[in-house]
């Protein structure tokens, strides 16, 4: 006898989303959702199924349900679904929890630093209009951008660093927002780059940043508050190196030669490719730039200097290029961290926006890119319709101080450390063991619950997993005493404790 066919009851949502409701192939033709839900009796197994693949592009989305054009298609059927790539996508990471404690242990330096030194944290969306990292960050961030149209029609972009979205802040707070400002973030940022070690394509970064001080003293503290970080990592001098120069230094050279000013912020991300690209690359760059084979050869001799004096007797004594300097490395011996700094002329920073002094900090063997760098960008607001302020600022990315870490063999041992386990003998005692457990963590006590029956070999191994100082075993004898038996497990004592006295 065959099989009598049964009904199936369809209801159409009452909200509208872009996701087409997906209907298997033996109900693709059935009509237009209506608004109110309707019930079909239709039979459950059709004697002429339609495949999907049949439809028209414009059939598919009228039988599927109406949904819009462009709608995410149905998911395949159960005996197509193939297992996903479990890697997260090309240059970006997972942080399972290893990871994340050295993360977390990292940004806990950064906050703490930063809190020394008297800074106030912010932070920004990470999604911006893609305006602000294009007008005057430099080509190279234009063409690893990762940036795309919303539905409402407007230009997008993952940020690739922190220092525009700081630069549009201080312009929303206006005058509210009493100076100096002293602000520091840790953000993500994004870069669709070539990836090398200690690049990726997202990066967590440490910016801080001070606004309202034209005084070459807001540079040296936050070089200060750079080294002041290395030190608390166990990093020396003898590691970590700063080199030093000033935009004014390559200003005075390009006016010199009658270099257009437009083609300054073109000619900075040239430079900043030197000892990353061969120096007939470099000079064919130049040229293209508008720089006569004179004004190059002469460019590059002075971006070879790595002597103060020797750029003294080339520009001169009365320049603000060299007044600047001076004073930095004048301000560095009081610090206390001249030894950490040098000058190098070649040092102009990749982004357009820096006007004064800016600085590298790199690794003394050379096998790693910029750990970090940073300068002045006093004129930064203005290209956002602001009014310019004084500004300097550094960003500290985390994946170079990690490979420096590893190289150095200074990374530090993050086990998981719970303070207390607490295990139920029995199943019946297993609420008594949850308000051990409550007790214990209203007390700020860490406490992993044992929350299913488990033998104590087990029990044993988990505490022995998670680094647990004690055990507290939950007794029924004990319990009806009003009582709980403890174990350190560091030394083996055990006792039984009463329940109001345990600590």
């Amino acid at each position: 006898m065959p099989a009598k066919p049964c009904s199936l009851l369809i209801l159409q949502p009452r909200f509208s989303c872009c996701f087409t409701p997906f209907l298997p192939p033996k109900f693709s033709s059935f009509p237009h959702f209506s608004p109110r839900p309707t019930p079909l009796n239709l039979p459950l197994f059709s004697p002429s199924p339609r495949p999907l693949s049949s439809l028209s592009s414009a059939q598919s989305h009228t039988d599927r349900g109406g949904g819009r054009t462009g709608a995410l298609a149905p998911p395949p059927f159960a005996d197509e679904v193939q297992k996903i790539d479990v890697n997260p996508p090309k240059g970006t990471r997972d942080f399972p929890p290893e990871d994340m404690r050295l993360r977390s242990w990292l940004f806990h330096n950064f906050r703490e630093v930063s809190r020394l030194f008297g800074f106030e944290e912010i932070d920004f969306p990470v999604l911006e209009s893609e305006a602000l990292f294009i007008r005057k960050a430099g080509e190279e961030i234009r063409d690893q951008l990762y940036c795309f149209e919303d539905r409402g029609n407007r230009r997008v972009a993952l940020r690739p660093e922190l220092t525009p979205s700081l630069a549009r802040l201080v312009i929303q707070k206006g005058k509210s927002a009493p100076l100096p400002l002293k602000w520091f973030a840790i953000g993500q940022c994004w870069r669709y780059e070539r990836m090398t070690r200690g690049r990726r394509r997202e990066h967590y970064q440490w910016n801080m940043d001070i606004i309202g001080v034209p005084e070459v003293t807001a540079e040296a503290e936050l070089l200060s508050s750079i080294i002041t970080f290395f030190k608390r990592i166990g990093v020396t001098a003898s590691d970590v190196g700063f080199k030093v120069s000033s935009r004014k230094v390559l200003q005075e050279v390009l006016r010199s030669y009658s270099v257009p000013e437009d083609s300054f912020g073109r000619v900075c991300v040239i430079i900043d490719k030197i000892g990353k690209i061969p120096v007939e690359d470099i000079k064919k760059d130049l040229k293209l730039a508008g720089m006569s084979k004179v004004a190059i050869e002469d460019l590059l001799q002075v971006l070879s200097i790595k002597s103060l004096e020797k750029l003294e007797e080339i520009l001169g004594d009365s320049g603000e290029a060299i007044s600047d300097l001076r004073q930095l490395f004048s301000l560095a011996e009081k610090f206390g961290y001249s030894e950490w700094i040098q000058f190098d002329a070649s040092v102009v920073r990749g982004l357009a926006y820096y006007t004064g002094i800016v600085f590298e900090g790199f690794d003394r063997e050379g096998k790693l890119r910029a750990i970090c760098g940073g300068g002045r960008y006093d004129k930064l607001l203005s290209t956002f319709g602001g009014d310019d302020l004084p500004a300097c600022g550094f960003g500290f990315g985390d994946a170079v101080i990690v490979e420096l870490l590893k190289e150095k063999g200074l990374l530090p041992k993050l086990d998981h450390q719970v303070e207390n386990i607490v295990c139920a003998l029995d199943g019946d005692l297993q609420g008594a063991a949850a308000a051990v457990a409550t007790i214990l963590r209203e007390k700020n006590q860490s406490v992993d619950l044992v929350l299913e029956s488990k033998p104590l070999k087990w029990v044993f191994k988990r505490a022995a997993r998670i680094n647990a100082q004690r055990l507290i075993l939950v007794g029924l004898d004990e319990w009806q005493k009003g009582m709980v038996s403890v174990k350190i497990l560091s030394s083996g004592e055990q006792y039984e404790v009463k329940l109001v006295e345990l600590e």
